[in-house]
């Protein structure tokens, strides 16, 4: 797989800044986990261990490794960021993603923040801003070092959960300015295509918002084109541009992940989870799940909850 390498940089990045980011989480991750915040679109993660890849999709949001190193591959691309880096994502994507370094006295420390799309198009409109290409269509997944004020942007947002009193007046005030900030830096460009009125970007993420709600509906590639105004030839090759994959490829790993939480949560057989997705054949199913994640569905969901 391709590798996404980054500008090298220090494991500390900005030591002060980051020490100061890394005590916020930690005063609230004080072991392994995912913490859903005070502040609804911001999530901790901390991990003592490196972790086995996992299936997953990552939504509209920029995630900021603080100690440790992150790897998520997305098609046939792989991203590698640690500690002082952020990675963007503008589209719901399916990715495989783990810890990578990790040790009991370095533990791993990330958090997510959430993008609201709306936010974007009107910070963006405020801003003067360079227009971005209009013919170009990027990855929907971008890496890039933090810039000393994103910095210390997001850690006086993660400070701010120490005061429950001031949260409500001033985490808006500080996700606008983590907002503007990404806009205005090594992100901007991504963002600004994003919402580009009738740029290829701005359709292919469209797209992809329908598919994520759609999945189980039958899909017909060349219908996905036209609501996008592009010839079919032309929509996957702006597909594939920003998800890494073709559209029929995201709409299988949306309906197999889809399916595989079905097994694992509501304890439903293979039969009708498939058929719940949207697949017709069974066989079919069951030779697609265990082409994605390794095993035949059985086995798969056994294998998982003996892990856990």
């Amino acid at each position: 797989m391709e590798a996404a390498q980054p500008a090298q940089h220090g494991e500390s990045g900005e030591p002060g800044a980051l020490d100061d980011l890394a005590r916020a989480v930690a005063h609230i991750a004080h072991s392994d986990g995912d913490y859903v915040t005070a502040i609804p679109e911001l999530s901790l993660h901390r991990r003592s261990t490196t972790t086995e890849p996992l299936h997953c999709i990552y939504g509209f949001g920029v995630g900021i490794t603080i100690r440790g190193q992150k790897r998520v591959a997305l098609g046939d691309e792989v991203f590698d960021y640690s500690a002082g880096q952020s990675l963007l994502t503008t589209a719901d994507l399916p990715v495989v993603t783990h810890i990578t370094r990790a040790s009991a006295t370095q533990p791993f420390m990330g958090l997510m923040l959430r993008l609201d799309p709306r936010a974007v198009v009107q910070a963006a409109a405020e801003m003067a801003l360079p227009p971005p290409a209009r013919d170009g269509t990027q990855r929907a997944m971008s890496l890039g070092e933090l810039d000393p004020t994103l910095l210390g942007a997001v850690t006086r947002l993660v400070q701010l959960l120490a005061e429950p009193r001031l949260m409500p007046q001033l985490a808006p005030l500080l996700q606008q300015e983590i907002l503007v900030r990404l806009l205005a830096g090594r992100h901007g460009p991504q963002l600004q295509r994003l919402v580009a009125i009738g740029s290829p970007s701005q359709q292919v993420a469209q797209s992809m918002a329908w598919l994520k709600m759609n999945f189980t509906r039958p899909v017909l590639a060349d219908a996905l084109a036209a609501s996008a105004n592009m010839s079919p030839s032309t929509f996957r090759q702006h597909f594939r541009a920003m998800a890494g994959m073709s559209p029929m490829q995201y709409l299988k790993q949306l309906r197999l992940q889809e399916a595989r939480q079905l097994m694992l949560n509501q304890g439903i057989d293979a039969g009708t989870a498939g058929v719940r997705v949207g697949y017709e054949s069974a066989s079919q199913f069951s030779r697609e799940y265990a082409r994605l994640f390794g095993a035949p569905p059985l086995r798969d969901i056994r294998r998982m909850r003996e892990a856990t």
